[in-house]
């Protein structure tokens, strides 16, 4: 019978140190229902699309979490020292488990606000690669409190915001090549 000698093995594990502790408890997890992690996004949410935002989900959010921000930037395009910013997005509610397909400014979450893109537009502008395959990093943050007095900042005047606000982050990479 292989049973006890599993339990017998999870029971050594679990005493441990490290192992089964809080150290282990699960983190906060960014997925996508159009695209898994290091998978293609599809071509809808592009700018060879319709260019719409992609449907985004987290969950085992830490306890305290007051907003969300969330940042996607192309990993491959790399200009003046930082990856190019396709989408700024923060003081999503705390309570929210996601984003719906095709964000607007008219469809936002209650109190969330868009931030400038590097085409300096508050909106979504999707994967436009020149040439090869690129990656794309969606980086969300759960903070410990909203963002006051921002207005459309720019990802490097959201990342000087949520200064020592990060309770924790998650990120998801998609790619595109055209």
């Amino acid at each position: 019978m292989r049973w006890p000698t599993i339990l017998l093995a999870s029971l050594l594990l679990l005493s441990v140190p490290g192992c089964g502790d809080e150290a282990d408890e699960p983190t906060l997890t960014l997925t996508s229902p159009a695209f898994l992690e290091g998978q293609p996004i599809p071509e809808k949410h592009t700018c060879d699309g319709q260019d719409l935002s992609p449907p985004l989900a987290w969950d085992i959010v830490p306890l305290g979490t007051a907003s969300f921000s969330l940042v996607v930037s192309d990993l491959d395009a790399i200009e003046d020292g930082h990856a190019w910013v396709h989408f700024v997005l923060f003081n999503v509610d705390g309570a929210e488990a996601g984003l719906a397909e095709s964000l607007r400014r008219s469809n936002l979450p209650d109190g969330a606000q868009l931030g400038r893109n590097e085409w300096d537009q508050a909106e979504w502008r999707g994967p436009c690669p020149p040439s090869g395959t690129h990656r794309y990093l969606f980086q969300l943050y759960a903070l410990d409190a909203k963002l006051e007095g921002l207005g459309e900042v720019k990802a490097a005047e959201l990342q000087a915001a949520m200064e020592g606000r990060v309770r924790e982050r998650a990120q998801l990479i998609g790619t595109y090549s055209r």
